[in-house]
């Protein structure tokens, strides 16, 4: 059997790679312009490589009965990684993936394919103007994961963007974003201050040292309307190999501090990453 090797083509926001893992036999990286975007392996796709990532399918395993099928709403798709993880652990489920390059799906799905009958749906288009004309009510989840570049755009970042998400979802539908920053954290500040304005529930996912100010990384927001099991959040998120800290109610709005939501004219993209960091926490 032939060794995988590297694939490296021009996308529409870039340059694409997908490198192989040699130590897992059908495991893939995905980098757009040297920064990591995805890792994906085909043959366990409950398996997730990157931090972020398992603070989010942590989420995801939390928001409802273990194997109930979710209506999720992706925004961002890179390698399709969580999509791959919803299918594998709550089949049955329906997902929609906004993805606004459109030749970066055409190679993940040529070189990446998903299973047959993953019930998984591919949209190339901008994931707020998908959002504004997404019916009401119709997701139980919606996970943004929107980058360009390394960057979270600003039109994913206001309050109206915020409230076109809570429209979207159910009453008991749950809002989760990967959103990188580092101290003094005006970016996730503001962005907790937004969502804070729209959801009755905020958790806030991330490294000790992050949070510390210590170096740049990424945080994983969680909103609801309802109450969130930020108990079992705790303890699946401290067993990581780089365990995290789960915040929420008075510790969180102290943090927030006087940040204040953020209008469409004042949003601006959540800052570069450092070299070395790629955003990928």
């Amino acid at each position: 059997m032939n060794e995988p090797i590297p694939v490296t083509l021009p996308v529409d926001q870039g340059v694409a790679k997908l490198m192989p893992d040699i130590d897992r036999k059908r495991a893939w990286l995905l980098t757009v312009d040297g920064a990591p975007q995805s890792y994906v392996d085909l043959d366990e796709p409950a398996y997730l490589e990157f931090e972020y990532a398992r603070r989010l399918g942590h989420v995801l395993d939390t928001v409802a009965e273990a194997g109930r099928p979710l209506d999720v709403l992706h925004l961002g798709g890179g390698a399709l990684t969580l999509p791959r993880y919803l299918a594998a652990t709550r089949p049955g489920s329906r997902q929609d993936v906004v993805e606004s390059d459109r030749a970066l799906l055409e190679l993940v799905v040529e070189h990446l394919p998903l299973p047959d009958g993953a019930g998984i749906a591919l949209h190339a288009a901008d994931a707020r103007a998908w959002l504004e004309t997404a019916p009401a009510d119709s997701a139980d989840v919606l996970v943004a994961d929107v980058f360009g570049g390394s960057r979270v755009p600003a039109h994913l970042t206001s309050l109206t963007y915020a409230r076109e998400a809570a429209r979207v979802l159910r009453a008991e539908g749950v809002y989760l974003a990967n959103l990188p920053d580092a101290a003094p954290f005006a970016f996730l500040r503001s962005q907790l201050a937004t969502f804070a304005a729209v959801f009755e529930e905020l958790v806030l996912i991330a490294e000790p040292g992050v949070l510390r100010g210590r170096r740049f990384g990424n945080a994983v927001l969680v909103a609801a309307h309802r109450p969130l099991d930020t108990a079992a959040l705790a303890r699946r998120t401290a067993a990581d190999a780089f365990p995290a800290r789960v915040e929420h109610g008075p510790a969180l709005r102290d943090f927030i501090g006087d940040a204040a939501p953020v209008r469409d004219e004042d949003a601006v993209p959540s800052p570069e990453p450092p070299d070395g960091a790629f955003g990928i926490g």
